[in-house]
């Protein structure tokens, strides 16, 4: 099978990434709560921490594609696919995009080299770039030639959250922000198009359903358990039709969902900032998310009542225990014991780690406190720079979407 996730440190063979582009170029303060971000990467170094990263993955075995470059190839293969992406990019690119649709259309379609036109899909185009002479007599008076008439895609080098991998299927996701909703379509047409995946993958979540939900919510435990945090951008909505779907198809081994209610706020966004596992047996944890917890266990139900919901009473700890099958869980701590330490990494992503085998992860060299921690408990820490990555506000994980990991 093409994709093959069912855990999440199970070495990984095949890892699908985004190279920061001109995207981050077109951030402005203005913009910048709407977009995400609190601060504006600087692009060079961006684009070397992210070649350091992806260099660390190689290095351990891991091949390395880009969505750029597999979006580019489905592009090639058809031109009424090619036809039909510029068309639903310009639909879904706002109102304005949508005013100026015909000269988006003509511009996108004249670039060449369909790489370079997927490029600037994720860059976004202004004004002063198309063939425009002027039609609108208060709107160009009052607004600068130079303005956005389809949105930069900055997030989208954290590949994790536009789809997950599940078992041998995908949660094509549908985005908590309106600003991060057009990053689906790049996971659409790669999994419905791409030679390697067209026909081969079934979806357990599709983009068009109402209800929000986002990768970095999603973790395979094993091959029977799957965990999706309840967070700020997951709602248990959505995990209700997910688990739904993952039930009715019967070729799929996962037979319990666990669902973990998590806080609602920025700090938190994802499950994966607050817990991933870096072991058979060993966590992260940021310990601000433990005494509010909450834990809930789907299973199967029956024809009248498709889903059984069992809140769990245990502690997380004693849950994961259970679930995995092992002696005991270890929770790292995110900063240890010190409070200061714990919340400023978490802050950094601290807790997001990206385990490439079993005790092996990769993570941000400023979290110097927590990897020290990691190390104490036996992990091996590959280190990456993350001075301009880290003002995105993801870390490895974030930015990494696993297509193939060894069995264990």
């Amino acid at each position: 099978m093409p994709i093959n996730v069912k855990s999440e440190i199970g070495k990984l063979k095949k890892v699908m990434l985004h190279r920061p582009g001109q995207e981050l170029e077109h951030l402005v303060p203005g913009e910048l709560e709407r977009l995400l971000f609190e601060d504006i990467p600087y692009l060079k170094t961006a684009q070397s921490e992210h070649d350091l990263f992806a260099g660390i993955l190689r290095e351990h075995g891991t091949e390395v594609v880009y969505i750029e470059d597999m979006m580019a190839e489905v592009l090639k293969t058809d031109p009424a696919v090619k036809e039909s992406f510029v068309r639903q990019v310009i639909d879904e690119g706002g109102n304005t995009a949508q005013n100026f649709r015909s000269q988006l259309y003509d511009y996108l379609m004249e670039i060449p080299d369909e790489k370079e036109m997927v490029l600037k899909v994720m860059s976004g185009v202004s004004l002063n770039e198309l063939k425009y002479e002027g039609h609108s007599p208060l709107v160009d008076l009052i607004r600068s030639s130079s303005r956005m008439i389809m949105d930069p895609i900055p997030n989208l080098y954290f590949t994790r959250d536009p789809f997950a991998t599940i078992g041998n299927g995908v949660s094509l996701n549908s985005m908590y922000a309106k600003t991060r909703r057009r990053e689906t379509l790049f996971g659409k047409y790669i999994l419905e198009y791409h030679p390697d995946y067209a026909g081969q993958v079934p979806f357990y979540y599709k983009r068009e359903y109402p209800f929000s939900i986002e990768g970095g919510d999603i973790l395979n435990l094993s091959s029977k358990v799957l965990a999706v945090g309840i967070s700020q951008r997951t709602t248990p909505e959505a995990i209700e039709l997910l688990a739904k779907n993952i039930f009715e198809d019967e070729q799929c081994e996962i037979e319990t969902i666990l669902a973990l209610d998590i806080p609602s706020v920025r700090a938190y966004m994802h499950l994966d900032t607050v817990c991933t596992q870096v072991d058979y047996d060993k966590f992260t944890i940021h310990p601000g998310i433990l005494e509010s917890l909450q834990i809930y266990e789907i299973r199967r139900g029956s024809r009248t009542e498709p889903l059984h919901v069992t809140e769990l009473t245990k502690s997380l700890q004693d849950v994961l225990t259970e679930y995995l099958g092992v002696d005991r869980v270890t929770l790292i701590r995110c900063g240890g014991r010190d409070r200061v330490a714990s919340e400023r990494e978490q802050w950094n992503d601290g807790s997001n780690t990206l385990c490439i085998a079993p005790g092996t992860v990769v993570v941000y060299d400023r979290n110097y406190i927590t990897n020290a921690v990691l190390r104490d408990n036996g992990i091996e820490v590959l280190e990456m720079p993350s001075s301009e990555l880290s003002r995105g506000r993801g870390g490895p994980r974030c930015m990494s979407m696993p297509l193939v990991r060894e069995a264990i």
